[in-house]
């Protein structure tokens, strides 16, 4: 397979994940497109691009080299990008990723370690650290949009166990609209395709047409949204997804706090 069809078979899940590290969809397909085009010219990164493994860990030499830069050029960008910014400067940047690796793009252990350049030791205690971290993370109250009652269940159950409180469920735009209108939630999980036919990402822009709130986006075909081609989610869960990808992309969104509207 050519160097260019491996990268587009992945390139997907590499920008949802430096979408969730960054807590911005702006500055993670920065640093993707900055990786894209040091490989353009550099023979070592297109030789080290070639594995997923490799496709991660050159980005995170990127990620490394240009983060501390983020809140320079995120303070004349925008006031959402100035406060990823200043949040990224109190966060323990390895931890994070070691557990987004292993939790939400499910490398093992040793792959981590090799992507962060550590030792599997050090990656195993870079990830039992961030999960620590996320459970000192704020509480809060939590709507869950899903039509699929075995799904609702279990995310009901994760969400339970990290110290938030489930307000209510509901299955179509109409229900979660009402829902939020009698809660006020400070987190939304959202299915996109619901009971009804009707679609989680227009129950959630209207949501945020009346208060801003961070918003998880659930679907079972990500690379239907990650295109590249409109404003798409910052936070998206995958089905089948793990309890440790929820419980993850759960503690990144309660960090960042992104509310961004899709269409």
């Amino acid at each position: 397979m050519a160097l260019s069809s491996k990268i587009a078979t992945q390139l997907p899940y590499l920008r949802r994940y430096a979408r969730v590290l960054t807590g911005s969809q702006k500055l993670g397909d920065g640093l993707v497109r900055e990786l894209l085009e040091a490989s353009l010219v550099d023979e070592g990164v297109r030789n080290e691009i070639g594995s997923r493994v490799g496709l991660f860990a050159a980005f995170t030499k990127i990620y490394s080299a240009t983060g501390r830069d983020l809140g320079v050029d995120a303070i004349n960008q925008s006031e959402e990008a100035a406060t990823v910014a200043s949040r990224l400067e109190r966060v323990t940047p390895k931890a994070r990723q070691a557990m987004l690796l292993n939790a939400v793009e499910d490398f093992s252990p040793p792959e981590v370690a090799e992507i962060l350049d550590c030792t599997e030791a050090d990656a195993q205690g870079l990830i039992d650290e961030a999960i620590s971290d996320i459970a000192d993370e704020s509480r809060t109250d939590v709507l869950i949009i899903e039509d699929e009652p075995l799904i609702a269940l279990q995310l009901e159950d994760i969400v339970v166990g990290l110290g938030h409180r489930v307000v209510n469920r509901a299955k179509t735009h109409a229900e979660a609209v009402e829902m939020f209108d009698a809660h006020r939630p400070g987190l939304v999980l959202a299915d996109i395709q619901l009971a009804d036919g009707s679609s989680g990402i227009d129950a959630v822009n209207e949501i945020l047409t009346k208060i801003s709130v961070p918003v998880i986006f659930i679907t079972a075909f990500p690379e239907r949204l990650l295109t590249g081609e409109r404003p798409e989610p910052t936070f998206l869960i995958t089905k089948p997804f793990s309890d440790d990808y929820v419980r993850a992309t759960i503690g990144q969104v309660m960090f960042f706090g992104s509310s961004a509207h899709v269409v």
